[in-house]
């Protein structure tokens, strides 16, 4: 019995210590364990990496040489100038995500070819004579054409219209940090944290580019020549002055506040003065036609009933 004993004890430890040594890491697989591996290694996915080495995805593929013609053809048909054009109009925009340069002059002839390639198949469909197909397809093309430059328009305009109104806020908040105690500086960067949209956005990169160097006199121009609004230029430039010539900031930016609120009162009776002209082309065409048929109309039906009667 003992000796049974110490044969199954001796065979249990056996059993463990292999045990253990087959779950040990950095053990070469066995027959089978070494197929299935074999197996998986072979159906298993490639590494990303290098699968796209290989077989490069669509947009690399097909739409980046694509892009490339068009720019090359975009750059021949604009002028010389055309870049310094184009990227004034991206900083009057708000520089949208993603927009370049070189995106917008390829954007354009990609445009292009599709609003022709949209008015072709319009004009078969609807089946239109030569005349009015070559019209079509001209009309087509000059959208496209045009398309980018039309949305950075409305992008700049609708900034424009931002900066505007958030301004004498701004400067307001501007006069309190600065009679608080606070410097210029420290109280453009108070505003750019505490209020958001295009004025925000263009006080941050005037703070990043005085922290890489710039004169504050350079970047408060470099925010002037970013924006198309009256008022930003007139504050940027007595801000300007008053760096020059050493005058107290809260003084000029008390004054700027007054000036900015007595112009935005003035902007809203030029436009209330504008609304009777403005209706009246609707007062016309839409609502006077309405109120003679509801007023005439019954009138109208009784007369023709009467003659048909007698």
């Amino acid at each position: 019995m003992v000796l049974l004993f110490v044969l199954g004890v001796g065979f249990v430890a056996v059993a463990l210590a292999l045990t253990a040594a087959a779950l040990r890491p950095g053990v070469q697989p066995g027959g089978v364990a070494r197929s299935i591996a074999v197996l998986e290694s072979i159906t298993s996915p490639a590494p990303t990496s290098l699968t796209r080495e290989i077989d490069p995805p669509f947009a690399e593929r097909i739409l980046e040489p694509m892009r490339r013609r068009a720019l090359r053809i975009g750059r021949r048909l604009t002028g010389a100038d055309s870049s310094e054009r184009l990227r004034h109009k991206l900083d009057l925009a708000g520089n949208p995500p993603g927009w370049t340069v070189d995106r917008v002059v390829s954007g354009k002839v990609l445009c292009t070819l599709v609003g022709f390639a949209i008015a072709l198949a319009l004009s078969l469909v609807l089946g239109v004579s030569p005349m009015m197909r070559i019209a079509f397809l001209a009309l087509g093309a000059a959208v496209g054409w045009f398309g980018p430059n039309l949305y950075l328009y409305q992008r700049t305009y609708e900034r424009t219209e931002l900066m505007q109104r958030e301004l004498p806020d701004a400067i307001d908040l501007l006069t309190i940090c600065v009679e608080s105690g606070l410097g210029f500086d420290a109280a453009i960067q108070q505003v750019a944290r505490s209020t958001e949209g295009p004025l925000a956005d263009e006080f941050n990169r005037m703070l990043h580019e005085m922290q890489i160097g710039k004169g504050r006199g350079d970047a408060l121009r470099a925010l002037s020549e970013r924006s198309n609004v009256a008022d930003v230029r007139s504050f940027v430039g007595a801000m300007a002055q008053a760096d020059s010539f050493g005058i107290p900031v809260a003084q000029v930016l008390r004054t700027q506040s007054h000036e900015m609120r007595v112009r935005r009162r003035q902007r809203a009776e030029q436009r209330a003065q504008q609304v009777p002209v403005k209706i009246t082309v609707p007062l016309i065409f839409c609502i006077l036609p309405c109120l003679f048929i509801a007023v005439m109309g019954p009138a109208a039906i009784s007369i023709m009933g009467s003659g048909i009667g007698q």
